[in-house]
């Protein structure tokens, strides 16, 4: 413990002194730390009168040490760069236990988020930092440890691992399927108030492709439009008509009941899947080890929702 706390001068003086004294310019040594000279000079002054003695000569356009000063750095130099050091260290920890994922909008909200919290029970010494966005470019960057996107498993510089393809079905709450009891058939879709996405993002089916994949006639009429996926669930979640269901996105409201499926059978599956990404030459670390072998076991254990995977139509 420090003894005589009052003989210490504030941090923010000591750096100002040892960048100009490093660099013999008070104005270089502005620049380095990103303030003004005159803040610099303040700084250096109110050192100066801390220990009531001058630290430098101070020229036209350069600054030199005075034997006080060079005491004074001989002395604080070794200490900074320990406490340097010893904040580099801290901060590289912190850096390693929290992992940087990046995913698309749908993934993030609708099924990575009810997962983080018995992921963070069981794993007090791992932070999940989650970045969404339905812009491919900005989840493939050198800012993320992992990204969950949606393709056919090549993408340039990056591992790829699988986690899931998509099984796409009608979804809606069961007060809709009460107030309209006829829905059987893809066909009885056809005069039905039907929710759609808008997005031009690739990972969206719309109502009439998954109606041609069907053989059914794809004139439908729409009741209402929205511009992401989320926002489709939650449509439907509150019995304004029936929307598309992929079914890791929805199998958390299936399960609740929240949502049902008025067509058990009628599905399409899609060519493309879900893969976990990870940067080749990264620096592997064993927290991002952990979420991964994490994620690899929610996408084996979420519920197969169609029986027959080699049955299933193709989109």
């Amino acid at each position: 413990m420090l003894k005589n706390r009052a003989a210490l001068p504030r941090l923010e003086y000591l750096l100002a002194f040892e960048a100009a004294a490093e660099l013999e310019s008070f104005a270089a040594a502005a620049k380095e730390l990103n303030i003004s000279e005159t803040a610099v000079s303040r700084k250096i002054r109110l050192l100066e009168t801390h220990y009531d003695c001058a630290l430098f000569l101070r020229g036209h356009r350069s600054v030199q040490l005075t034997d006080h000063g060079r005491k004074l750095l001989s002395g604080i130099g070794p200490a900074l760069k320990s406490l340097e050091r010893t904040s580099e260290a801290m901060l590289e920890e912190h850096h390693r236990s929290t992992v940087r994922m990046a995913a698309t909008n749908s993934v993030s909200s609708l099924w990575l988020m009810p997962r983080l919290r018995k992921f963070q029970m069981s794993n007090r010494n791992v932070t999940i930092s989650l970045f969404s966005s339905d812009h491919d470019s900005e989840c493939l960057t050198e800012a993320f440890d992992l990204a969950i996107l949606r393709g056919e498993g090549e993408w340039q510089g990056y591992d790829a691992e699988y986690l899931f393809g998509e099984t796409v079905f009608p979804v809606c709450s069961p007060g809709y399927v009460v107030n309209h009891p006829h829905l059987e058939e893809p066909e009885d879709l056809l005069n039905q108030s039907l929710i759609e996405v808008t997005s031009n993002h690739t990972e969206w089916l719309n109502w009439k492709t998954w109606l041609s994949e069907l053989d059914t006639d794809p004139s439908v009429r729409h009741s209402t439009f929205v511009n992401t996926y989320p926002l489709a669930i939650q449509a439907a979640v509150d019995g304004l008509g029936i929307a598309l269901g992929w079914g890791h996105l929805v199998d958390r409201h299936l399960q609740d009941g929240s949502l049902v499926r008025p067509l058990r059978d009628a599905h399409v599956r899609t060519h493309s899947g879900y893969y976990l990404l990870r940067r080749q030459g990264a620096p592997k670390h064993p927290e991002s080890d952990v979420v991964t072998r994490w994620l690899m076991q929610e996408s084996a254990a979420r519920k197969r929702y169609v029986p027959g995977l080699g049955q299933r139509r193709q989109a």
